[in-house]
């Protein structure tokens, strides 16, 4: 499949208590993504102001979580080896 940058993704990991949403975006390849956290109204209007295709909530389309599949957020709750 050839890089596309019209295609967007996101896949969102947690909608916060206080109003933020925890995402995952990604151009071109869902595989390679940044994290962001943007407040819900924000969100809706990066979201349709970028025309994303959204991905399911686990990486892969579900299962078990790969070793390597690790993300900067849970630097707050893991100590780092």
């Amino acid at each position: 499949m050839a890089f596309d940058p019209n295609q967007k993704f996101v896949r969102v990991n947690e909608l916060r208590k206080d109003g933020f949403v925890d995402f995952d975006f990604a151009v071109g390849e869902p595989e390679l993504f940044v994290e962001m956290l943007l407040p819900a109204a924000a969100f809706d209007e990066f979201c349709a102001t970028n025309l994303v295709r959204f991905l399911s909530a686990t990486p892969h389309g579900g299962g078990e979580r790969e070793a390597w599949d690790w993300r900067l957020r849970e630097a707050r709750t893991q100590r780092i080896k």
